[in-house]
C-alpha cells in the first residue's frame, strides 16, 4: 500500500520535524489552539525554502465557524494568490451557509482561483460540520477539489471509519477522502486501509511532485504526530505558574519526528 502521510505543522520547527521523520508532505497552519489559521508568509517561504516537503497551505482567515463574509473571501483569496507565488503545492480551505451545507457559492470562486494558478485544493474538516456529510461528498466534487479531510464527523477519524468508509463508497476515485485526527502508530494502518483504493483511479486527481504512483492500493492520511513542550524560560514566579496552569502560555504543541517515524514505520512493516 502506497501511503502519502501529511502532518498538520503549525510552526517551521514543525515542517522540519515532518520531513526528517519521514513524512511526504504538510499542511502548514499557525495558531493551531484555534482550530488552525492561515499562516505568516515567513513561515511558509521559510517551510518552502528549507525542506523539500509538498505544503498545502491553509486558508483560514480566523477561528470559529465555517460562515464568511465576502471581506473574508477577497482576504482568503489574497492568501491563494501568495501561496502560488510562493510556489507551494496547494491550498487547504472550506466554507458552509448557515443551514449547514456546503457554501458552493462561497467556494466556488476560491477553487477556480486555486486552478488557474495550478494549486491542489484539499477541502478541510469543515465537512465534518456539515448537515449531511455524504451529500456535503458530492458538493466538494463538484467544486473540483482534489481532497477531503474528514474525521467522519466524529471527534477523531477512527470513531469515524464507518461514516469515512461510506464516503469512499460515494468518492468512488473521483476525489481523495484523507482521514485526520486522532490517528497514530497504533490505527493508522486500520484508517489508511479504509480508505484504499487503485492509484490509477487518482492519479490525474493530485498535484504532488514527490509522489510516484504504481498499481498498488493508495491510500492518504493526515496526523498532528505532535507533543506538548513547555517553555525553557527560567524565571517564573509562583504567581505566573499559577496562570500557566489556567492559559498555558508556556506550553506549545509541536511535531515530534519519533512520532512521525513511528506512524510510518507502522505502514512499512504492515504487508498487504
Amino acid at each position: 500500500m502506497n501511503t502519502i502521510v501529511e502532518i498538520c505543522a503549525g510552526s517551521l520547527e514543525s515542517c522540519i520535524a515532518a520531513r526528517d521523520g519521514g513524512a511526504q508532505r504538510v499542511e502548514l497552519c499557525s495558531a493551531l489552539s484555534l482550530g488552525g489559521i492561515t499562516p505568516s508568509y515567513g513561515v511558509i517561504a521559510l517551510a518552502k525554502e528549507k525542506t523539500d516537503l509538498d505544503i498545502n497551505v491553509l486558508i483560514r482567515p480566523r477561528g470559529g465557524d465555517f460562515l464568511y463574509t465576502r471581506e473574508e473571501m477577497e482576504v482568503m483569496k489574497k492568501d491563494i494568490e501568495t501561496c502560488a507565488k510562493l510556489k507551494v503545492n496547494g491550498v487547504v480551505f472550506g466554507a458552509l451557509d448557515k443551514y449547514g451545507n456546503v457554501d458552493l457559492e462561497f467556494c466556488r470562486p476560491l477553487a477556480l482561483l486555486a486552478k488557474s494558478l495550478e494549486l491542489s485544493f484539499t477541502f478541510h474538516r469543515a465537512i465534518d460540520r456539515s448537515s449531511n456529510i455524504l451529500k456535503s461528498v458530492e458538493d466538494v466534487i463538484s467544486l473540483g477539489a482534489q481532497i477531503i479531510l474528514t474525521s467522519g464527523g466524529a471527534v477523531t477519524a477512527f470513531e469515524g471509519l464507518s461514516t469515512i468508509k461510506e464516503m469512499a463508497k460515494i468518492a468512488s476515485g473521483r476525489i481523495t477522502i484523507m482521514p485526520g485526527s486522532g490517528i497514530n502508530s497504533s490505527n493508522i494502518v486500520e484508517i489508511a486501509q479504509a480508505v484504499a483504493t487503485n492509484s490509477s483511479n487518482l492519479a490525474n486527481n493530485l498535484n504532488s511532485s514527490s509522489i510516484s504512483f504504481s498499481n498498488k492500493l493508495f491510500a492518504q492520511v493526515h496526523l498532528s504526530a505532535s507533543q506538548e513542550i513547555t517553555s525553557n524560560r527560567k524565571n517564573i514566579d509562583s504567581n505566573t505558574n499559577k496562570l500557566n496552569l489556567i492559559d498555558r502560555e508556556f506550553v506549545k504543541r509541536e511535531t515530534s519526528k519519533q512520532k512521525v517515524r513511528e506512524a510510518i514505520d507502522a505502514l512499512s512493516n504492515y504487508n498487504l
